[in-house]
């Protein structure tokens, strides 16, 4: 049985997940900003540990690791779910809307794997599996900011996937496409106050369509959840997993629009050697 480290447990992909790794026998340290929030929904129960923690605070993520290790003994799957969005021009968003998306999204991320990879590291065994989305392979207009986080995010794995393979610690930065979560209502969607008309067409548009999207995204939350769970055990986890029929071709997509790149513009790109 395995020992999981949840943040953003409180609702999403990351409570959902909580519920069934408890009911196949793990225990999961279960984190969020209310824990409140994590017992109502998950209940009581022997195998659950749930500890306060806003990422951005690194001395706290130190002492939830630390209180994972107490209770459990070990930290075997670090699922970094907790995260937000923004919808806006980039030129919409304002310096501290982008610091704040990038202090959860971004620096949490990375405070709560410092706190938790010294403990997998003396272990010599666990999982990362770092939430990424769509938006992190490719951006489009009304989401630049929180593209860029994710990008962010997908460097961030791939790194960690090479530096840590030789000590038996398996990363993978998982991106799912649009579910039926609550991700486009208020609690998880910022809203850029900013609007620039001229970006009506662009931008503008993405701020209408969410509303109508929300709560109808092709996406089952409940199938991502059953899937990452499994792929916990799987013996040789990717660098990427793209969840969502919409992620597939969004990768698909964009592979065929670089090799068309890289065909057209072939002699200037390798014109530029010694």
């Amino acid at each position: 049985m395995k020992t999981w480290f949840i943040t953003g447990a409180s609702r999403g992909f990351g409570n959902r997940i909580a519920q069934l790794a408890l009911s196949n026998g793990d225990s999961v340290v279960a984190t969020a900003r209310n824990i409140d929030a994590v017992i109502s929904t998950i209940g009581a129960h022997q195998n659950l540990l749930a500890v306060p923690l806003d990422v951005t605070n690194e001395e706290q993520a130190r002492e939830a690791a630390s209180a994972a290790v107490e209770k459990f003994g070990r930290i075997d799957v670090l699922l970094n779910n907790a995260g937000f969005g923004l919808v806006g021009a980039v030129e919409e968003a304002t310096a501290e809307e982008v610091e704040r998306l990038y202090r959860t999204n971004v620096f949490g991320l990375l405070a709560v794997t410092r706190a938790v990879l010294p403990h997998m590291r003396a272990q010599r065994s666990g999982r990362i599996l770092n939430i990424s989305s769509i938006g992190g392979y490719r951006a489009g207009p009304g989401f630049g900011v929180y593209c860029s986080t994710k990008f962010a995010v997908e460097g961030l794995s791939e790194s960690l996937h090479h530096e840590l393979a030789p000590l038996g610690i398996h990363v993978t930065v998982v991106e799912p496409g649009y579910f039926r979560t609550d991700f486009l209502d208020s609690s998880s969607l910022a809203v850029s106050q900013t609007v620039i008309a001229d970006y009506d067409e662009t931008a503008g548009k993405v701020r209408s369509r969410a509303a109508s999207v929300n709560h109808n995204q092709p996406g089952d939350p409940e199938k991502l959840a059953r899937a990452l769970v499994a792929f916990a055990d799987a013996p040789n986890p990717p660098i990427r997993l793209p969840l969502g029929s919409d992620t597939v071709a969004a990768i698909q997509q964009k592979h065929a629009t670089d090799a068309q790149i890289l065909s057209d513009w072939h002699a200037v790109s390798v014109s530029t050697d010694f």
